[in-house]
């Protein structure tokens, strides 16, 4: 039986990425208002694009990708790569990218409620609770987006990660 060591590269990978995340948010916590919020709403999008990712990986049909491999179309093979590991795929986007984003939009919102309005609990709670349900608001119809175009966005997703391993494979 094959050793699959995908538990301890997803801690892993979860460990380095939120310790960076962290590391980041933590030195941005003390510049100004409006890039934190800039940038708050930056990693609340990527938590949403990340998570839409994994679902329509779950969720895109890989007959589809494979004929369009067959004629020989830019990204198809990749395409069916991601589809086949739709559970690490998913995992990755979902669990590992999303998740973080997640928690580190909830540092950053902490800390710019302390750049607003210092250490007000009701402030904090209401803040807290307003990028809590847009997140998850905004999840929920990335989602929804997510299984009605699966195809579409996996194949683009592929093309990207295509063209990126070409220019890995140049240098």
């Amino acid at each position: 039986m094959k050793k699959d060591n995908w538990i301890l590269t997803v801690f892993i990978l979860t460990f380095i990425l939120s310790f960076l995340f962290a590391t980041v948010s933590n030195i941005l916590s003390n510049v100004n208002i409006v890039v934190m919020t800039v940038i708050l709403v930056v990693v609340i999008f990527i938590g949403i694009l990340f998570d839409m990712i994994g679902v329509a990986v779950l969720s895109a049909n890989e007959a589809s990708f494979h004929a369009k491999a067959s004629n020989k179309i830019y990204g198809a093979k990749k395409g069916v790569e991601l589809i086949k590991n739709a559970n690490k795929t998913s995992s990755i986007c979902c669990d590992v990218i999303g998740d973080i984003c997640g928690i580190i939009s909830g540092a950053l919102a902490a800390s710019l409620v302390i750049l607003l309005w210092g250490n007000s609990t009701i402030y904090n709670i209401v803040l807290t609770a307003v990028i809590s349900s847009i997140t998850v608001g905004s999840k929920a119809i990335g989602k929804m987006k997510a299984i009605k175009y699966a195809d579409e966005i996996v194949f683009r997703v592929a093309v990207i990660l295509s063209k990126l391993e070409l220019k890995k494979s140049r240098k």
